[in-house]
């Protein structure tokens, strides 16, 4: 079943300031459904269209894909920026990391539950009685507001963490200046120049004009095989993320991708950098990992988000690599895979060998090429289409004899009846910041050891 549709658009960049930190911009009618999912995950509200996620441990790139991937699987378009992708795909370590034995994901975890205690301190859950300096860190005793609970806190920023818990204010306190009783000062420790930053990029944008020459788009609705291409790579991940049984396999280059089901007879190969017209997934299908190939799809880099993610959504169901095996196509699955074409009324003729289905708007359509009907004279059966005309499309998704009439018919029901979001410029607007038009700045001066990134 195909995930309902959201009229909001997101689209997220690199923040223009901070080195780590993502912005994400929001449009359309139903903006305010991915703002209240964003704030959960405590992204902060800096305008009536724009969020930002700032962390303490510099992950921001690593979240925002987290969050590109639950967006799109709730229905909502989202856009990547390639200066985020690029962000994204960066592979970097802590110099000078102080547990050295962590993998990346072992560090990863250990610095966002620093990042909880942040944010604790900075919503106001967690009183900091008083902090203490303990050689080139900071140690502090605090309590929090819902449950009692009190902790001794050590370290700072990414490395902050609960060393000791006590059952009530007065105990902490008293162990805590036992210890360090002359060193004790009372209330919260300053801003660290992290936490600084941090601050300070949660704040900037909120002032920034929009430049004329820069206005921010917002949707409308129009039907699937007309709306905008969206993220793909983003489809890609949220797909790979919702379904443990495909497998992602990167190839030498970085330029493609693939991924395979477990019982390896129906593969996914993504082009990424594919340009609009030129074919960006191919989709294949085995009657055993051995075996020659079944039947093959491909999809051109322009592709609807709605039609690429029909036929994710049926790569995903129990028919997805069950249907491998198939008649040759004849008259019956040829009126199977059309069914809903013809009953949406869309426009059937016959030229020669070519079989047509057209929209009423004539701004779509499918064809059938009969000499399929023996599969040794055709490779590409079907030819689906959007824009001017067949000759001039704006994309195309070709299909061999064999595949699935099931999986043909979906994408027609989605075709005749799905919905989608298309951009559309406003001028003349006085708008908030379209983040990302100002390039990045360099890294802030960090009290903790700094990053080093590696490609």
């Amino acid at each position: 079943m195909t995930t309902p549709s959201i009229d909001a658009h997101v689209r997220l960049d690199v923040h223009p300031t901070h080195s780590s930190a993502v912005t994400a911009t929001l449009t359309g009618p139903q903006a305010h459904i991915p703002q209240l999912g964003l704030e959960a995950a405590d992204w902060h509200v800096v305008s009536d269209n724009t969020l930002v996620l700032v962390r303490i441990d510099h992950e921001e790139p690593y979240w925002a894909q987290d969050a590109a991937r639950q967006l799109a699987a709730d229905g909502i378009a989202v856009e990547v920026t390639p200066e985020l992708r690029t962000a994204i795909d960066e592979e970097w370590t802590w110099a000078n990391y102080p547990m050295p034995w962590c993998t990346r994901t072992e560090i990863r975890e250990v610095s966002n539950e620093a990042q909880k205690i942040y944010d604790d301190i900075r919503h106001g859950h967690l009183l900091i009685h008083a902090h203490a300096e303990d050689g080139h860190t900071t140690i502090a005793v605090g309590t929090y507001l819902s449950g009692g609970k009190s902790v001794y806190l050590h370290g700072e920023d990414h490395l902050r963490q609960v060393a000791d818990t006590f059952d009530s204010p007065a105990q902490a306190l008293v162990a805590f200046e036992r210890v360090h009783g002359d060193a004790m000062r009372p209330g919260p420790a300053p801003m660290t120049d992290t936490e600084r930053h941090a601050d300070e990029a949660r704040t900037a944008l909120d002032t920034r004009a929009v430049e004329p020459s820069s206005p921010l788009p917002e949707l409308e609705t129009v039907p699937a095989y007309a709306a905008d291409a969206g993220d793909h790579d983003a489809a890609l991940e949220a797909f790979l993320g919702a379904h443990g049984e495909w497998q992602k396999w990167r190839t030498w280059s970085d330029e493609t991708t693939h991924a395979i089901h477990e019982d390896q007879t129906l593969r996914i190969e993504r082009i990424h950098d594919a340009p609009a017209h030129e074919t960006a997934w191919t989709v294949a299908a085995y009657e055993t990992p051995v075996s020659n190939r079944t039947w093959v799809l491909t999809a051109t880099g322009a592709t609807p988000a709605p039609v690429l993610q029909e036929l994710l959504d049926y790569l995903a169901s129990a028919d997805g690599w069950d249907t491998a095996v198939v008649a040759p196509v004849d008259d019956k699955t040829v009126t199977a895979a059309t069914q809903p074409l013809t009953d949406a009324g869309w426009k059937h003729t016959v030229n020669g060998r070519w079989i047509r289905w057209t929209s009423p708007a004539a701004d779509a359509g499918i064809q059938f090429d009969a000499a399929a009907q023996h599969p040794s004279q055709a490779l590409t059966a079907w030819t689906v289409w959007a824009g001017p005309d067949l000759d001039h499309p704006n994309w195309t998704l070709t299909a061999s004899p064999r595949t699935p009439s099931s999986l043909l018919a979906n994408l027609s029901e989605n075709l005749a009846h799905g919905t989608g979001t298309r951009q559309i410029q406003v001028t003349g607007r006085d708008r908030r910041a379209s983040l990302g038009a100002t390039p990045p700045a360099g890294p802030a001066v960090m009290a903790t050891p700094a990053p080093s990134r590696t490609r």
